[in-house]
């Protein structure tokens, strides 16, 4: 069945200045934009008729001309973590998958965001890779996904990772309009906001130009170029010499330190030499560590390493006197950890 497409004016996403522009554009003084504002994204709310600090006339009109968000939730999966997994679907039927991530004893609330519906990358060890691209996710969309969360649960986002479905720097323009009204309107600041790449490196050096506060993660899971390429096709393009120089550019020009994000997978890259070789090629970098032991994925042969295996890799990075973290499985129960996202929800293990 073909979808409908409403042409109201979907009002997630806007800035304040877009706000009062839509007002003027209404006839209606730049004052109520402030009042809109408050609604979306201070106090968010899912029907104009919540509004209560407005007129009935103007949520009438409001309703006539205006929708607060176009995207839908078409499945909700909540792990027994506490982790939420959102299949949300938009006006022309694609869907795609965004996370809600909690700790015990920690006080920030993560959500785990997607850029691209499907994703042209193709890491062999992600479910996301398997499926083919469809589409670039506009700036709003993006955004949608944070107050949609917020929506649903009552609770705010401290924190945000673009680590979701798709490759951020692929979509470069929109991501980064979208982080831009994620820290002006939601005011997320941007050192609580990182953006993960698997080295797509001319985006790295623009990245670096953008906002010298924002963390940056790159996906390595080698040290090397031959099982890199076995492991992530993306290092055909832009080999690991050529992302180890683009890191060393962002580092300069922002003075932040950098996050590797590593895949340990049992007997493919979780040997104590691959360890060491990580060591000799990210001397240079001011940088911390993530491991990440391999999440089954449907389709993918790929083991967990042991604890043993897991142990011995950290011993060895943490020689060098970097921080190395492992870390926590959220959301295995529900396909929403790392790697795991395949945006068809109802196939969660």
């Amino acid at each position: 069945m073909e979808k409908i497409i409403s042409t109201k004016i979907v009002l997630a996403g806007m800035t304040t200045p877009e706000l009062e522009e839509f007002m003027v554009e209404n006839n209606e003084p730049k004052f109520r934009a402030k009042q809109l504002h408050y609604w979306l994204y201070r106090k968010p709310v899912v029907d104009f008729e919540e509004m209560t600090n407005l007129s009935k006339e103007f949520r009438k009109k409001l309703k006539d001309i205006a929708v607060i968000t176009s995207t839908k939730i078409r499945e909700k999966l909540v792990g027994k973590d506490g982790t939420i997994k959102y299949l949300l679907e938009y006006p022309d039927g694609n869907v795609v998958e965004t996370v809600l991530m909690s700790y015990e004893k920690r006080p920030n609330l993560t959500a785990c965001l997607s850029t691209q519906i499907g994703c042209l990358m193709g890491c062999v060890f992600c479910a996301t890779g398997k499926n083919k691209f469809i589409r670039n996710l506009t700036a709003r969309e993006i955004v949608e996904q944070v107050m949609i969360i917020q929506k649903d649960t009552g609770s705010t986002i401290t924190n945000l990772v673009f680590m979701g479905q798709g490759e951020p720097l692929l979509n470069y323009d929109e991501t980064v309009n979208a982080i831009k009204i994620i820290n002006s309107e939601l005011e997320i600041g941007m050192r609580h906001i990182t953006v993960s790449t698997c080295g797509i490196v001319p985006n790295i050096y623009r990245l670096a130009e953008v906002n010298r506060q924002l963390n940056l993660a790159i996906s390595l899971h080698a040290p090397d170029h031959e099982l890199r390429k076995q492991l992530m096709p993306v290092e055909n393009k832009y080999n690991i010499d050529e992302v180890i120089k683009a890191l060393k550019f962002f580092i300069k020009q922002t003075r932040r330190r950098i996050t590797i994000e590593y895949i340990l997978i049992g007997g493919i890259n979780d040997d104590i030499k691959y360890a060491k070789q990580l060591n000799i090629l990210l001397k240079d970098l001011k940088y911390n560590i993530n491991l990440i032991p391999y999440n089954p994925v449907q389709g993918c042969s790929f083991k967990k390493p042991s604890r043993e295996s897991i142990n011995k890799f950290r011993e060895i990075l943490e020689q060098v006197n970097k921080k190395v973290t492992v870390r926590l499985e959220r959301g295995t129960d529900i396909a929403a950890a790392c790697g795991q996202l395949a945006g068809i929800i109802t196939n969660a293990t």
